[in-house]
């Protein structure tokens, strides 16, 4: 009997500039990832560049939490990732 398993995995979206410059214009993605040092790992593989990139100006909100240093962030098969330019102040 074959077993069949579906991989589910978080659902990326990318801002348009991101997505743009180094994605080919894709701005939402399906990847996996534990959390979001090793999602920024592998978009960084896929799209070489992108990783410094969201690493100097980027921050994340996951599943509607905003992140402003957030590479330890866990990651769930079923969550939402959005990577947003990160805010300024003083």
């Amino acid at each position: 009997m074959a077993r069949w398993c579906i991989l589910k995995m978080a659902h990326i979206v990318l801002t348009s500039g991101l997505g743009n410059q180094y994605a080919g214009g894709q701005t939402e993605l399906e990847i996996e990832a534990v959390d979001v040092r090793r999602l920024v790992a592998a978009l960084e593989e896929q799209f070489p560049g992108i990783g410094p990139e969201i690493q100097r100006e980027m921050a994340v909100a996951i599943d509607g939490q905003i992140y402003q240093d957030p590479y330890l962030e866990r990651i769930s098969p079923d969550s939402e990732v959005y990577f947003l330019a990160r805010i300024g102040g003083g």
